[in-house]
């Protein structure tokens, strides 16, 4: 779709609806099913297993005591306090708090997230697809080489500053004697929507990099736009369209019997439609499209994107332009030739997006073999382990591939060049279909079904499209690759502290729930009551467990492989090790129970002693569990100076817990002396 800035002009209805180009997209959008996180589905499955399991024992609990001839009400109670303690409350607060913190974090390296839960997804990333243009490389056009009549020109300088000469074997050239060669800057000038500016001696575009760049070589071969624009009018013109690959204007030639059709586009696009070939002092001959291929093919291995030119003299009375107006009989004027390199930061992410066993692919409109050197500088992977399959691919052999043979395509290529909308989309489902969890970028309109099909839809900020950003799960603010590797870290250090926190509170209501059952079982008084628990469970959940969600990444998080996205957040050793802490929780509460009232103390005192044992066990075991994997002394104590807040703030309730009168009618505690204090902390 375009959006008209300025000017007048007379519209023709060709098509309306899903019929038009835009309503094809639209209907592929609306077609394609977004996709439920990772995230999402574990907490759900997560979930759904600790409601049963809540149910299944809150019942064997409430039909024990009644078989033993308990108190109905009483059982009841106990069967609500033992669901009470099992449910961990602070969950979805910390889900969302821990979510919500990744956004923040990801925000302050150029990555806005526009849905929660694609935070965590983004650190189950297996594949990511990346356009080359503005994400993996600068954006900077600069056109290095030019060839008219068989001869190669050099141009010098760097940017959009039309500053440099233009040389023929190392010498300058004037373009007045180089006729072809004038008529190639004119044609890239005049075949052309975009515009230079100069603000403060800094020269930017505005409109299309690469035409950009057509504009800055024709300066630098002495040509002037206004002057041009005077002498060549424009009356008509067909824009750029990757069905056709390429764009066309029709000119006016002030004081001459004919007018002039400039085309511009893809080499294969302007040699299928060339009969001639322009020569020295403008003369024709019969095109040789082969030669033409093979130079085109040589600047392409260099890494540079290469458009040819074209031209038609129609008569003088033609006021509008076709396609069927240019498919045949067009002069070949020559090629422009540019370079866009790679951001350097952009070598780094990709390395380091391997090392963490991600899978960059590189998904562009540009030509094959362009893609390739690019794909080579930034140091993609090219696997040749398997010789019926290529490291790269076009548009054009993906169209005749059938699902199982795009599937293979896309596990083992890591270039996709000149490819429709439609083929980014079966790219994604190809892979996805493999399993892989996959963040796809895009800008335009075209990019929307594949970034909504994505696992992660990643939009482009500064030149994407609003579409794309409808589309899309994050938005880089800089359009940079190293920004989707920084997000990618951050997703994982998010799962990282959501595992934490988990392991690190189920214990807490494990603990709860076999103390209630325990107590039933044996047939003694609840050690503590469902309002305690209550106290217990959020408490702790708000003031200690959501300190886990500040905690610094790990070191080394890039080096290890991405999770498993069919892994639950629980793994054995993780059940193990909640298994064990709620073990030792309920061992302790009911020690210190038993020990109090042992020695005479009362049902009050003797419950406000295990309160405070769960408390100070779960505060121990939060120091423990602030890494999974090394000790809080390799750490760093203090690298979360949160968790020690909330610390000082838990132990400050646990004290008017205790002592005030208040909050010991309203929880059923009461106060107890220095060395029940004692016999909490060793127990703890």
């Amino acid at each position: 779709s375009t959006l008209v800035s300025f000017g007048t002009g007379t519209g023709v209805v060709v098509a309306t609806g899903d019929k038009t180009e835009v309503g094809r997209i639209s209907q592929l959008i609306s077609d394609t099913v977004e996709l439920e996180t990772p995230l999402t589905k574990k907490i759900a499955h997560f979930s759904h297993i600790l409601l049963y399991v809540i149910i299944l024992l809150a019942g064997i609990t409430f039909t024990i005591g009644l078989l033993r001839g308990e108190n109905f009400v009483e059982m009841f109670m106990a069967a609500v306090a033992l669901a009470v303690g099992a449910i961990p409350e602070g969950l979805p607060a910390a889900v969302t708090i821990t979510l919500a913190i990744g956004v923040s974090r990801m925000a302050k390296r150029r990555a806005i997230i526009r849905k929660l839960p694609a935070v965590e997804t983004l650190g189950s990333t297996t594949v990511i697809c990346s356009d080359k243009t503005g994400t993996l490389t600068e954006n900077q056009m600069t056109v290095t080489d030019l060839i008219a009549a068989d001869k190669r020109y050099k141009v010098e300088g760097n940017g959009y500053r039309p500053e440099g000469r233009i040389l023929f074997e190392n010498d300058p050239v004037g373009i007045n004697n180089e006729s072809v060669l004038k008529e190639l800057l004119r044609a890239g000038m005049l075949c052309n929507d975009s515009g230079l500016t100069n603000e403060n001696e800094e020269w930017h575009v505005q409109g299309d990099p690469t035409e950009g760049a057509l504009i800055t070589s024709a300066l630098k071969g002495g040509l002037k736009e206004s002057i041009l624009s005077t002498r060549y009018p424009r009356l008509d013109s067909i824009p750029f369209e990757s069905e056709h690959q390429y764009m066309a204007t029709l000119h006016k030639v002030i004081d001459s019997d004919y007018r002039l059709v400039y085309i511009k586009g893809s080499v294969e696009a302007i040699l299928d439609r060339s009969a001639y070939r322009l020569n020295e002092k403008e003369s024709i001959t019969r095109i040789d499209a082969e030669d033409i291929l093979k130079s085109a093919n040589e600047l392409s291995t260099h890494g540079l994107r290469v458009l040819a030119f074209a031209r038609k003299k129609v008569d003088n009375s033609v006021e509008k332009i076709d396609h069927p107006d240019i498919s045949k009989d067009l002069e070949f004027i020559g090629l422009q030739a540019m370079i866009d390199p790679p951001r350097k930061e952009a070598i780094d992410a990709v390395r380091t997006c391997q090392t963490a066993g991600i899978d960059v692919k590189m998904i562009t409109g540009d030509h094959i073999l362009t893609a390739q050197e690019i794909g080579k500088q930034i140091g993609l992977r090219f696997n040749t382990s398997v010789s019926e399959y290529k490291a790269a691919y076009t548009g054009k052999e993906l169209s005749g591939m059938s699902d199982e043979e795009l599937i293979q395509a896309a596990k083992y290529a890591s270039i996709f060049a000149r490819v429709t909308p439609e083929q980014k989309l079966r790219l994604v489902e190809a892979l996805q279909l493999q399993s892989h969890v996959v963040a796809m970028t895009g800008d335009g309109v075209n990019d929307a079904p594949a970034l909504k099909r994505s696992d992660i839809g990643v939009a482009m900020g500064m030149n994407g499209t609003e579409v794309a950003k409808e589309a899309s799960d994050m938005v880089l603010t800089d359009d940079n690759f190293a920004s989707i590797e920084a997000a990618v870290e951050e997703g994982r250090g998010v799962f990282d502290n959501l595992t934490k926190f988990i392991v690190w509170t189920l214990p807490t209501n494990l603990g709860e729930g076999l103390v209630i059952l325990a107590a039933i079982f044996a047939g003694v008084m609840l050690p503590i009551l469902p309002l305690q628990i209550l106290w217990i469970n959020m408490t702790t959940a708000v003031l200690l467990g959501l300190m886990l969600a500040f905690e610094p990444k790990e070191p080394g998080i890039m080096l290890r492989k991405p999770r498993n996205p069919q892994e639950p957040i629980l793994t054995k050793h993780l059940i193990r090790r909640i298994l064990l802490v709620g073990g030792l929780m309920l061992a302790g509460a009911f020690s210190i129970f038993n020990w109090e009232i042992n020695r005479g103390a009362s049902l009050e005192e003797a419950r406000t002693a295990a309160v405070n044992v769960f408390i100070f066990i779960e505060l121990f075991y939060l120091f423990n569990s602030r890494s999974l994997t090394r000790s809080v002394f390799k750490i760093g104590f203090f690298s979360n100076p949160l968790l020690f807040a909330g610390v000082g703030i838990m132990i400050v309730l646990q004290i008017m817990y205790t002592y005030v009168p208040l909050v010991n009618t309203l929880f059923r505690s009461a106060s107890i002396g220095w060395e029940v204090w004692i016999r909490i902390l060793l127990i703890a």
